[in-house]
């Protein structure tokens, strides 16, 4: 029997564990697994270095959605070497648009005055479904209950380490690692085009896009996301003369 993998799976904003709950549970057996805080600090590059030192591991397997995958990138770009395997769900390589940019300290502001619980309801967990789909209660409670364990603080410090992150896109024709790139095709926030991008800028790449599937894809679609995380931890890491995790 082969030894399990190590495996750290970085949630997105105002997420914690709970994001990746399906996946842990499935998971749980093949990989020894860590989800990480990100929350120390506004700075995105500081906040990988900060998750480097939570992993206790010399070489592991990353995977990140949304917010996480935007980190997963900078850890990659960080180093390199500790990472043997790479999975980007839900997210995006680009920095952020000046439009968007000019929007996140209204956001802040937003949250602040409504409250966290009101504005994880009313403002964040609609935009989660696929386009077109019913809201699930179910998740909609989940976000809340996420954000509010997060807080406001953590929601000003992610948001401004979000607009103010580096372009990640120049950087993706070096990633030698076994890429998964997943997405769903109702994503709102994250579309298609962006994994599209991903998939054919990194050599070695495999892109799975999930019909009627937005952008919490661990929780709306969590067998087919489990079952292509584990396929992606048997693939062969390379350049093959590293040692598997």
């Amino acid at each position: 029997m082969s030894e399990r993998h190590s495996l750290v799976l970085i949630p997105g904003t105002l997420c914690d564990e709970r994001l990746w709950a399906p996946q842990i549970e499935a998971l749980s057996s093949q990989a020894e697994i860590l989800v990480p805080r990100i929350d120390s600090c506004d700075d995105l590059d500081a906040l990988a270095r900060d998750i480097l030192r939570q992993v206790p591991w010399p070489r592991f397997n990353l995977a990140g959605l949304s917010m996480g995958g935007i980190l997963a990138l900078s850890i990659l770009r960080q180093a390199p070497d500790r990472v043997a395997r790479l999975a980007l769900l839900n997210t995006n390589p680009f920095a952020e648009a000046p439009e968007r940019q000019a929007q996140r300290i209204d956001d802040i502001a937003q949250a602040e005055a409504m409250g966290l619980a009101r504005y994880a309801r009313e403002v964040l967990a609609p935009l989660y479904p696929a386009e077109g789909a019913p809201a699930d209660l179910a998740h909609t409670e989940l976000v809340v209950a996420m954000a509010e364990r997060g807080g406001v603080e953590t929601f000003r410090r992610q948001s401004l380490a979000l607009r103010d992150r580096p372009d990640g896109s120049a950087a993706l024709a070096a990633i030698t690692q076994p890429t998964l790139v997943l997405c769903g095709d109702g994503d709102r926030l994250c579309p298609p085009a962006r994994h599209t991008y991903l998939a054919e800028h990194i050599p070695d790449a495999e892109l799975m896009i999930l019909e009627g599937v937005g952008h919490l894809s661990t929780l709306q679609a969590p067998e087919a996301v489990s079952e292509a995380l584990a396929r992606w931890l048997d693939r062969d890491p390379n350049p093959q003369t590293r040692r598997d995790p």
